[in-house]
């Protein structure tokens, strides 16, 4: 805002910036730490859900209680109390626009309101109170976790007999394999005590735990249900013989909560699930070792959770934690009736986790993580997902949330992808089993679609305990998603020429309010280029393990990513933790149009003070052969060489100072310099993973500091040597390529 005239109006804008901060003092809410929870909804926007969740900061004064009032415009306010920093309705709100705030209950110190809106493209997703809940667990027959399709084999039908033999067959075949391929467990087996930092070794030892525990907890939970529908003891003795192990364990050992979290809660689902499915077949002895078991371990999680008066609701941005928190859902749901602090364990949890299911995204859906950990995501929410559906009626597939999460993948994993994109395990090949699974138990033409498109089919296991037919069946159309999107709350943008076309160009663009935090890079306002499905413009190293000295030193740096570097590879600050949220990046702006995609984002943040300005503008000219227009204006208090860094899994070839070609497998991009003043040269990175090539360049611009710098580079995809011109008309910039013209602002 600009003011023309001085004195009065000076004055009364000191004031009302006065004032302004004043308020921004007073509204509590609102934390200035950005790992604390930020408060939502806000901003008018149109809520996914209806009705919405509520989050907020705690008050510093940790009242017990809260009062929150929700106010429609023109209308009388609600009003409820509630004991955490967040609000679930149980039930939809009528459409129209909102206010709401919140206080210390008993007190007059209201947060400032914030407003959202409830339209017609909100999805109504109502969770019910925690007494309804329970009593709705309690009145189901176990086994509470399978769906009443699950039947036993014996009568079946020709058609699902026809169907779905081959899966038994595998899965008969996979018990009988591992009886005797599987290592009996022992605590013996990881001698090594769990100690900061982690060392190589201990990560071994890590990864060697929640493998084994993982083989287990799958023999014991395939056993359990291959008796239930075919009713052979071998599987019941199968089942028995595993349960016994994993319930032998020391929940104080290495498997413990604190040494391998990620065992705990394995040990504790599988051996409830397993107590589910074998109802009526476990002797009493035998059932109450197990239940002890899942008690003393379930409750060790929840200690750990419940901490704090709840550590998520206030901290979100923990990976583990939150996975943690479904299976605490999960594990409650199953032990209600059975275990007494179940019930303990399913009020904390349940509305919790139905109120932010992910912190890595906001209600859009998406995975600040990256595809690769969306996927692992995805793998383990099906195997939660299925049984608390069935247990509690609550289907957590239609919420909002899951459907864009799924359009995500579609998005930046489309059908033929060979690699993930953006941060830890991106180099890795997309499981389509994952989203093949997750898409079959949802009712949408853009599920259906995508489910067909992977093509294939999803784990033995999981298939076998679906709802049969699939809930993917009843979608009578398929639809692609849009050929570009973008996703707020993560920074994230997909650019395709044409995304139902398996010839598809795909760029990705990224931008996140995120950062480098957690299993996120220093690739604000970084890009990868697949064509075909043909990797192009990928990003460098492979993920050995998190926190790694390869990780920390290349893998997690700006330099292995298609991003911008100056003086020899200086680029993003990627240590500290909170400062990785804050030295972040922005997608300043979007325009998705029939002609062309254009996405702009501010990485300035992200450089922590290196540089004064670092942004880039992308073009998708879909009019121009699907040609890409890049451009970066740069800035610094002192000289700098800037490097517009790329990454091939081939071999580049260097056809002049300004023009590097890279193809693979038939597909091609030809990069030009379009500044006449940044040249190219190739330099050498860590060594790749065996089996894999990589090859690094840059365009380089050395710039004084007394003024911006600018790349302008064209990514050619397909090589087609498009005519391109730029000129300058006055103060108008403009670039055309092949006839489309943009104009540089």
């Amino acid at each position: 805002m600009k003011f023309t005239r001085q004195g009065l109006l000076q004055a009364l804008a000191l004031a009302s910036l006065y004032a302004l901060s004043l308020n921004a003092r007073a509204d509590w809410a609102q934390s200035t730490d950005p790992l604390i929870v930020q408060p939502g909804p806000t901003n008018n926007a149109v809520q996914a859900q209806n009705p919405p969740g509520f989050t907020w900061a705690r008050h510093p004064n940790g009242p017990a209680a809260y009062e929150i009032e929700i106010t429609p415009v023109g209308g009388a306010p609600t009003k409820a109390i509630v004991e955490r920093n967040w609000y679930l309705p149980s039930k939809a709100l009528p459409l129209g626009n909102y206010t709401w705030r919140v206080r210390p209950n008993g007190s007059n110190d209201w947060s400032t309101a914030r407003s959202f809106q409830l339209t017609s493209r909100s999805t109504v997703f109502e969770v019910p109170d925690n007494a309804t809940l329970r009593k709705r667990i309690a009145a189901k027959a176990r086994p509470r976790a399978l769906p009443p399709s699950f039947t036993l084999y014996a009568s079946w039908n020709a058609a699902r007999k026809a169907e779905l033999d081959p899966y038994v067959s595998r899965m008969t075949n996979e018990i009988k394999l591992q009886i005797n391929a599987l290592p009996a467990l022992n605590d013996a087996r990881w001698p090594i005590a769990i100690t900061t930092p982690l060392t190589a070794a201990m990560a071994s030892q890590q990864t060697d735990i929640r493998q084994r525990i993982n083989e287990a907890s799958r023999q014991l939970e395939a056993a359990a249900i291959m008796w239930r529908m075919k009713r052979d003891p071998l599987f019941l003795n199968e089942a028995l013989r595993k349960g016994d192990q994993l319930a032998s364990l020391n929940p104080a050992g290495p498997t413990s909560y604190a040494n391998q979290d990620q065992a705990t809660r394995q040990i504790s689902v599988s051996l409830i699930k397993a107590v589910d499915s074998l109802a009526g077949d476990l002797d009493a002895t035998r059932k109450a070792r197990w239940l002890e078991t899942v008690r003393v371990r379930t409750e060790e999680i929840y200690g750990n959770l419940a901490g704090d008066n709840g550590r998520l609701d206030q901290y979100p941005f923990d990976s583990h934690g939150n996975t943690s928190l479904v299976f605490l859902v999960l594990i409650s749901s199953l032990s209600l009736g059975d275990i007494p602090e179940a019930q303990k364990w399913f009020d904390f949890s349940f509305r919790a986790y139905a109120n932010a299911p992910s912190p890595w995204a906001g209600p859009e859906g998406g995975f600040a993580n990256g595809t690769a950990y969306a996927e692992y995501a995805a793998g383990y929410l099906v195997q939660l997902w299925d049984p608390i559906t069935q247990a509690t009626g609550v289907n957590f597939y239609a919420k909002p949330w899951a459907l864009g999460f799924l359009d995500f993948a579609t998005q930046f994993t489309p059908p033929g992808s060979k690699i993930h994109a953006f941060g830890d395990g991106s180099e890795t090949k997309p499981d389509t089993r994952v989203f093949h699974a997750f898409g079959s138990r949802m009712v949408s033409p853009r599920a259906a679609w995508y489910v067909d498109k992977l093509g294939g089919t999803e784990d033995t296991l999981s298939l076998l305990q679906a709802p049969y037919p699939m809930p993917v069946a009843d979608t009578k159309t398929q639809a692609p998603p849009s050929s570009s999107a973008y996703y707020p709350s993560i920074g994230w943008v997909a650019m395709h020429s044409d995304i139902g076309s398996t010839a598809r160009s795909s760029l990705y663009f990224k931008s996140s309010p995120y950062g480098s935090f957690n299993h996120s890079h220093g690739d604000q306002n970084g890009l990868l280029l697949s064509v075909a499905g043909q990797p192009l413009l990928v990003k460098a190293g492979w993920y050995d393990w998190y926190g790694s000295p390869y990780w920390t030193d290349w893998y997690h740096q700006s330099r292995s990513q298609n991003a911008i570097t100056f003086d020899g590879g200086k680029g993003q600050l990627v240590n500290g933790y909170r400062e990785q949220l804050q030295r972040n990046g922005k997608i300043t702006a979007f325009s998705a149009q029939p002609g062309y995609d254009y996405a702009e984002g501010d990485a300035t943040a992200a450089y922590g003070g290196q540089l004064t300005m670092a942004k880039r503008q992308v073009w998708h000219l879909r009019d121009a052969g699907n040609a890409i227009l890049v451009r970066d204006k740069l800035g610094a208090s002192v000289p700098h060489t800037y490097e517009f860094n790329l990454h091939a899994p081939v071999a580049m070839t260097v056809e002049n100072t300004s023009a590097v070609k890279i193809a693979a497998n038939g597909q091609s991009v030809c990069v030009r310099s379009l500044n006449g003043n940044a040249s190219f040269a190739k330099w050498a990175g860590p060594a790749p993973k065996a089996g894999v090539t990589e090859d690094h360049g840059a365009f380089y611009l050395p710039n004084d500091g007394k003024s911006a710098a600018e790349f302008l580079v064209l990514l050619d995809v397909g090589c087609k040597r498009p005519a391109v011109q730029v000129t300058t008309t006055g103060a108008v910039r403009t670039v055309t390529v092949a006839g489309q013209t943009v104009t540089l602002n």
